[in-house]
């Protein structure tokens, strides 16, 4: 069988399930921004399909898929240099996705520890879009021929099952037709925190909003949520390897550090050993030069919606002239008939 060369292409997406934090942006977003200089195709997507593996109120997701396409856009995305569009706007990949749940094995789908996470103790009651969804996120990749996927540590699971589907499909079928995607996992502040307990990740559905940075918060809000981040009483110390045992710390650091696009070691040679006193009001400086103005641009955006339908719709059409060979090849492959 002849190897197939593929043409380097990260896809990557974000799910509109409430309102866009300080997480998605330097855990996804500031590196797809980045991405687009790497010298390869980038697909960014609204993974809006993947919402509703829960209930969502129709309006609330209508509003948050238009936020975070305006986070994204805001933010540095450029729909001239990379493909943005909304999930759902794109039906192969939901035609995808059901040869893909052919292809998994149920033993596959049983390991996922997100759904053991998200359905706890109540596994009976949830949907069952909710258990077989990495199937849809391995469409979401492989209908581009994804050969990079930006992710953080806790979705790699899921590139590797894309992997795993990928490599039964081409084995089964005798074909080398989809890529062994790769994870691409680097950089600082890969997985924030909740700025109130460091033990648990930033979310966008906590009981307090001082435990979270909105992408929407304006410069006073960022600032004063920085400032009341929970701490410890130690000062910093001068070495990384320092932070292990001081969850809070950790973060705020890591955070400082991929705000400014550097490393926790160059953040405390110029901090350790000092007071939170002077560490946060100056952590709290860089976040609102960051951030404050993607905040104001995301709210320009959002006061016209049509705009933002007109650009995911723009880019749904670049996208789907990539899927629909890819779906129609596949569907070839397995022997099914279509015109």
């Amino acid at each position: 069988m002849t190897q197939t060369t593929f043409t380097p292409r990260a896809f990557s997406g974000i799910k509109p399930s409430g309102g866009l934090t300080l997480g998605n942006y330097l855990g996804a977003i500031k590196r797809w921004v980045a991405m687009q200089d790497d010298g390869m195709e980038t697909v960014y997507c609204v993974v809006d399909m993947h919402a509703i593996t829960v209930w969502q109120d129709p309006a609330e997701l209508r509003d948050a898929t238009r936020e975070v396409a305006a986070g994204m856009l805001a933010s540095g995305i450029d729909p001239a240099r990379s493909i943005l569009f909304n999930q759902a706007r794109v039906a192969e990949h939901a035609e995808l996705a059901w040869i893909f749940n052919c292809v998994a094995r149920v033993g596959w789908m049983n390991r996922m520890t997100q759904f053991k996470d998200k359905a706890g103790k109540n596994a009976e009651k949830a949907s069952l879009g909710l258990y077989a969804y990495p199937a849809l996120m391995a469409a979401d990749i492989l209908l581009y021929h994804g050969t990079h996927v930006p992710v953080g540590e806790d979705q790699k699971q899921h590139v590797e099952l894309t992997r795993d589907i990928a490599a039964k499909f081409n084995h089964d079928y005798k074909v080398d037709f989809f890529p062994l995607t790769e994870p691409v996992i680097e950089g600082p502040g890969m997985r924030v925190m909740n700025l109130r307990d460091g033990s648990k990740k930033m979310s966008k559905s906590g009981d307090s909003d001082m435990e979270r940075i909105n992408m929407l918060d304006d410069a006073d809000t960022i600032a004063k949520k920085f400032r009341k981040a929970r701490t410890d009483p130690e000062p910093l110390p001068e070495a990384p390897a320092d932070l292990a045992d001081r969850p809070e710390a950790k973060n705020l650091i890591d955070i400082y550090a991929a705000l400014a696009d550097t490393g926790a070691e160059a953040v405390l040679a110029e901090f350790g050993g000092e007071g939170w006193g002077r560490f946060k009001p100056a952590l709290a400086d860089l976040a609102v030069d960051k951030l404050a103005p993607i905040s104001t641009e995301m709210r320009r955006l959002l006061d016209d919606p049509a705009e933002i339908d007109r650009t995911l719709a723009a880019g749904a059409d670049r996208a789907r002239a990539i899927a629909a060979p890819v779906l129609a090849r596949t569907y070839d492959i397995v022997g099914l008939l279509r015109d």
